[in-house]
């Protein structure tokens, strides 16, 4: 018999919103626009050097090494340190450049809307992210996802980051939801699966990239469409 949620956590990057494909382009235009060619010897380049940087950033942001400002400008600083420039001014310009742009991309998952029509008149939705509030929302809005989400919950609002339990403890707090009638849906294997299965509460793992992992989550699928299957 197939077990009846009530409530449906969502990730938004990565998992509706094709974080790297509106990454890319936002970064093309800011590339361009900075005249990075001057610095880095091609786009390319400027993307390699800064993801290494933005994920061990990252990680120190989930374990509350860094701060939220730090974490904005130091990306794009050590980034260009990398290749022996240090202008403070530019990495902050960069920084308010994506965070100002890239929110405004629309590139979502293939059947994103398909299922999110199919899911909202049988179940409360919610958006569960680490992301910064102010960017979460203004992706919600103009991709015109926020109709379907009756919250929006940020890590900042909490305290707490994915995978710490009290995140998801916060998350079922606010809609009144309980672990036996909620699940999770997201594409990070350590954040948003094992931190919410070590909670107790049953996970979708989206594996767009098709890794092999050995965690199970309760539902693994390849696109958003299997959740037709399973929801």
């Amino acid at each position: 018999m197939q077990k009846k949620y009530k409530f449906i956590f969502f990730d938004l990057d990565r998992t509706l919103w094709d974080f790297e494909s509106n990454s890319v382009l936002t970064f093309k235009e800011i590339f361009e626009n900075r005249k990075l060619y001057n610095i880095f010897p091609d786009f390319d380049t400027f993307i390699k050097t800064y993801k290494i940087i933005n994920e061990d950033l990252w990680d120190k942001y989930r374990k509350g090494e860094i701060s939220k400002d730090e974490l904005r400008t130091n990306r794009f600083l050590l980034t260009l340190n990398k290749f022996n420039v240090n202008d403070l001014e530019l990495a902050q310009n960069i920084g308010n450049d994506y965070i100002n742009e890239s929110p405004k991309k629309t590139i979502v998952f293939p059947y994103t809307y398909e299922i999110l029509d199919y899911l909202k008149p049988k179940y409360n939705l919610a958006i569960l992210t680490n992301g910064f509030k102010e960017v979460q929302t203004q992706k919600l809005k103009n991709c015109k996802l926020d109709k379907y989400f009756t919250k929006l919950i940020c890590s900042e609002d909490t305290g707490y980051q994915k995978p710490n339990p009290k995140i998801f403890q916060y998350a079922l707090s606010s809609l009144n939801a309980r672990k036996t009638d909620s699940i999770m849906i997201g594409d990070d294997l350590k954040v948003d699966i094992i931190g919410a299965n070590n909670f107790k509460i049953d996970t979708i793992y989206c594996n767009f990239t098709d890794n092999n992992k050995s965690e199970i989550p309760t539902h693994q699928i390849f696109s958003l469409k299997e959740i037709f299957n399973i929801l």
